[in-house]
């Protein structure tokens, strides 16, 4: 029983310890981590919400900031949740302190879910700054505030894992730029930020279900305006599978030392 204890309270204190180091590596160098994004972002509201929007009018029954705004929150919440978790393990992998923590009593979920918790805590931390200069351009009111919270922390969960498989299995620093260059960008730009996918042909409309990013940021808008292009029982539930389905893959690869040894 007491082992056990020692065992907790070791794995709590590396849990802290690895959340902290994540925590200040990013707001140590906030304006390369949190100031970038808050600025593309402002760009988007005056380019889009403002001057495009204004010749498109309305969408889904609201001005097109007002629809665009949930989707580019959740833009920036999955580009930075992703970006923190890839650069940090990579690095961390570099310098060869992963095999370390690998090699001490700690448990891999600890390591995971430090790594991870950095990422969300990265993706809100932006969440939550271009939610507040969104309230500069746009009114915000809530529709359903518990919904809205599990998506976002769903969603930057889903990628900060999906950051850590990508970091596990890149060689060196161009392979942590590919993914999110080449699969996250369109995806995002796929996944209905800047248009209802109703106004999109039949074909189209069923290929764009099968992307991620459309049921979270389709959930994410429900969350806040109260239309969505989707049912929003099947977009949670397919975050939670995902979310579950990446946790254990990420598990599985730490144990495995896949990637460590470089």
């Amino acid at each position: 029983m007491m082992h056990e204890q020692s065992e907790f309270s070791a794995n709590l204190v590396a849990l802290r310890t690895i959340v902290y180091r994540e925590v200040r590596r990013f707001m140590r160098i906030w304006p390369q981590t949190l100031l970038p994004p808050a600025i593309t972002m402002v760009l988007y509201f005056v380019i889009f919400g403002n001057l495009i929007g204004r010749q498109i009018g309305d969408m889904g029954g609201f001005t097109y900031m007002e629809y665009i705004v949930p989707g580019l929150i959740m833009m920036s919440v999955i580009t930075n949740s992703y970006g923190n978790v890839v650069s940090s393990f990579f690095g961390s992998k570099f310098q060869r302190s992963v095999e370390e923590l690998m090699v001490s009593p700690v448990s891999p979920h600890t390591i995971l879910i430090g790594y991870v918790t950095g990422g969300v805590l990265r993706g809100l931390a932006v969440g939550i700054i271009v939610t507040i200069l969104s309230l500069f351009f746009t009114h915000l009111q809530v529709h359903h505030l518990g919904l809205t919270v599990l998506v976002v922390l769903l969603t930057a969960t889903i990628f900060s894992l999906g950051g850590f498989v990508n970091a596990v299995f890149a060689r060196n620093f161009d392979d942590i730029s590919i993914i999110p260059t080449f699969v996250l960008t369109p995806l995002t730009y796929l996944g209905g930020v800047f248009y209802s996918i109703s106004l999109l042909p039949p074909f189209w409309q069923t290929v764009s279900m099968a992307n991620p990013v459309l049921h979270m940021v389709n959930a994410f808008r429900y969350g806040i305006l109260g239309v969505s292009d989707i049912s929003i029982g099947t977009a949670i539930g397919f975050m939670l599978v995902a979310t579950a389905v990446l946790y254990v893959l990420c598990v599985r690869l730490l144990v495995s030392g896949r990637g460590m040894r470089q």
